[in-house]
C-alpha cells in the first residue's frame, strides 16, 4: 500500500512537468492547412510520389523518374525513353490535378473546424472524400509503376533493383531473385 501511495505522489509532482511541456503542434496552428506541412503542399502540388509506390518500387515495378535518371546504366532504348517520358508526363499530370482537389478538401476541412461547424455528418464526408482522393492518388503512381515493368526487360528491372539498392548481386540476375521476368 505504502508503494502505491508513493507511486501516486511521484506522479503528481511530475504532473506539472509534464503537462506544461508545449506539444509537438506547437506553431502548427500557423499553417495554412493545420493537417499538412509546407513539404506535403509542395508535394501533393508538383504530384510527387511521397513513397505512395512503395509496394512496387521495393517489389522490382521500376519507377519512370529512376529509371529515366538510370537511362544509360539500364540501357534504355530510344523508344523506351519516349515511352517512359510519356507515362511521366502522365502520372505527374493526374497526379496534380489529384494532389490539388486534397489539397482543397483538406482546406475545406480544416475551416469546418476553424469556423466551429465541424458536426460528426460533415467530417465524414470530408473525411471520406479526402480518403477517396489520396487512395486514386496512389493508384496513379502504383498503375505507372506497373506500366513501366512491361516495358522494361528483365534484364533491365534487375539492373534497376541493383542500382537503387533493392537486390543484392546474386538476386539481380534475370530469371533469379526479383521478378526475372517481363510483364
Amino acid at each position: 500500500m505504502r508503494s502505491i501511495v508513493a507511486a501516486f505522489i511521484l506522479a503528481l509532482a511530475a504532473a506539472p512537468a509534464w503537462a506544461n511541456a508545449p506539444s509537438p503542434y506547437a506553431g502548427q496552428h500557423h499553417r495554412p492547412i493545420k493537417a499538412l506541412s509546407a513539404e506535403e503542399i509542395d508535394d501533393l502540388r508538383q504530384g510527387r510520389g511521397m513513397g505512395m509506390a512503395k509496394a512496387a518500387e521495393l517489389n522490382s515495378y521500376p519507377g519512370p523518374l529512376h529509371a529515366l535518371q538510370l537511362r544509360n546504366e539500364l540501357k534504355l532504348t530510344l523508344p523506351q525513353i519516349k515511352r517512359i517520358q510519356i507515362l511521366s508526363e502522365k502520372m505527374t499530370r493526374e497526379a496534380k490535378a489529384l494532389g490539388e482537389a486534397i489539397l482543397q478538401r483538406e482546406a475545406a476541412l480544416d475551416l469546418l473546424f476553424r469556423d466551429g461547424k465541424a458536426s460528426p455528418a460533415a467530417v465524414e464526408n470530408a473525411t471520406a472524400e479526402i480518403g477517396a482522393l489520396q487512395g486514386r492518388l496512389r493508384a496513379v503512381h502504383l498503375l505507372t509503376h506497373l506500366e513501366m515493368k512491361a516495358l522494361l526487360e528483365a534484364e533491365q528491372v534487375a539492373a534497376y533493383d541493383r542500382l537503387r539498392g533493392y537486390a543484392e548481386a546474386s538476386d539481380a540476375k534475370p530469371g533469379g531473385g526479383h521478378g526475372g521476368h517481363k510483364h
